[in-house]
């Protein structure tokens, strides 16, 4: 038996240019075992991705509602019309007054280039048609936004927040700005700094204690 079949999570870092679902499918062919992610991260990021192998796709639910931690860099006096380098960028030459992201309980619009399903569909594929449609609302916590750096081009952050937060919506908060780089360092207690560990079910269980429960 392999030891993916046994049930483990891979901790993996996604290069910019590849969806989740990309190295979620390539895993799944080498290891010829069901597989799965736990949390979505857009085509231009890049960063920790947990792969949950064999029957430690049972653990999703639990790893997937972990807290995250990234670093995100803002591109000032543009706008982007995805909020991120993928989409319509625009000069304004107007950099914000104030630096500062918002935190605590937020209220976001989902964006039309997620992967989050509307009537059926993913906003994405109507996005590709140029269907604009109304999506819905999340409220998400930001626990954390500190400024690392900033000149009159860029700012950068660390932002640790809960699932389902949008960074470049986050950012879009600074009205003249997009963000032009994201990358996950961590996930609950999994870090960055841990990249290709292979932990087993019952080494999850003990850091997250909820998953434990999933697998008696």
């Amino acid at each position: 038996m392999r030891r993916g079949d046994e049930g483990t999570v891979l901790l993996c870092d996604k290069p910019a240019g590849i969806t989740s679902h990309d190295m979620v499918q390539r895993l799944r062919r080498e290891r010829g075992c069901k597989a799965g992610h736990a949390g979505t991260l857009d085509p231009f990021a890049t960063g920790l991705l947990l792969v949950m192998l064999g029957r430690a796709t049972r653990l999703q639910r639990f790893l997937t509602g972990l807290p995250k931690t990234y670093v995100a860099q803002a591109w000032l006096g543009w706008r982007s019309s995805t909020g991120d380098p993928d989409g319509e960028l625009s000069e304004t030459g107007r950099v914000p007054s104030s630096l500062q992201l918002p935190i605590g309980r937020v209220r976001q619009r989902v964006p039309m280039t997620s992967a989050v399903r509307v009537g059926g569909e993913r906003l994405y594929r109507k996005a590709h048609r140029g269907e604009v449609v109304e999506t819905p609302e999340r409220e998400v916590e930001v626990y954390r936004a500190d400024l690392l750096r900033s000149d009159d081009e860029s700012a950068e952050y660390e932002i640790e927040c809960s699932t389902g937060t949008y960074i470049r919506t986050l950012v879009e908060t600074l009205e003249d700005a997009y963000c032009a780089q994201l990358r996950r360092t961590a996930i609950g207690p999994f870090s960055i700094d841990d990249v290709g560990e292979e932990l087993s079910v019952e080494r999850i269980g003990e850091l997250v204690p909820a998953a434990a429960e999933a697998l008696r």
